[in-house]
């Protein structure tokens, strides 16, 4: 690991289950089962009980770009506090540097267009989400259930799609060896066509989270 809020490739593959895919252009993990059936539902119910529309950094004028909500974990919440505890062991990252843990849910026809995860350096929104925590350095993402159809994470640079399964986690590290951001990192939240999708997600940042 180069830094507090940096992991690695090799420190994601020595956990038994990890599978790394097989790109020379993103650093990025699968884990099947990395959560519990049990704390997937609890997670589930968190979200449905305090969710809201999903924002946009840097909008680019399309409404329709990202249509899912949105829920922000409450850290005190035993499933969450049980979430930072084996992702801190997953990752080997000081949660000083994560971002609060976030819940998304998808209805039919809801999607996140083609997006990364790092932050345009001098974009609208770069100085509001950047310039105390820096730079979103890995992504780590877990799907709550099964999705009857769609719903998929399609990484095209890459050409891998990951269907939701649930307690799957994906892993993958937003920044290049020199610090910039990954354009093959650019992924899709494919839109739903049956049945609802649960995942939540944790970024870590370069400097300690405010």
């Amino acid at each position: 690991m180069t830094g507090s809020g940096d992991s690695s490739i090799e420190f994601l593959r020595a956990h038994p289950g990890v599978m790394r895919v097989p790109s020379p252009k993103v650093e990025m993990v699968l884990k099947p089962a990395f959560l519990s059936a049990q704390l997937c539902s609890d997670l589930i119910d968190l979200i449905e009980s305090d969710r809201r529309p999903s924002t946009l950094a840097d909008f680019n004028g399309d409404p329709g770009f990202r249509t899912s909500e949105t829920c922000d974990m409450k850290p005190q919440e035993p499933a969450v506090k049980e979430v930072e505890r084996v992702l801190h062991e997953f990752t080997g990252i000081d949660p000083a540097y994560g971002e609060t843990l976030q819940g998304q849910r998808y209805e039919v026809g809801q999607e996140f267009k083609a997006h990364t995860d790092w932050f345009t350096p001098g974009g609208t929104d770069w100085e509001k989400f950047c310039s105390v925590s820096g730079q979103r350095t890995w992504t780590f993402m877990v799907y709550l259930n099964n999705v009857p159809s769609g719903g998929t994470t399609r990484f095209k640079s890459i050409g891998k799609k990951i269907d939701p399964e649930q307690g799957k986690l994906i892993g993958w590290n937003n920044q290049n060896p020199d610090g910039s951001g990954n354009e093959d990192t650019l992924h899709h939240a494919m839109k739903v066509r049956k049945g609802m999708k649960y995942v939540i997600t944790k970024w870590y940042r370069e400097k300690p989270w405010s």
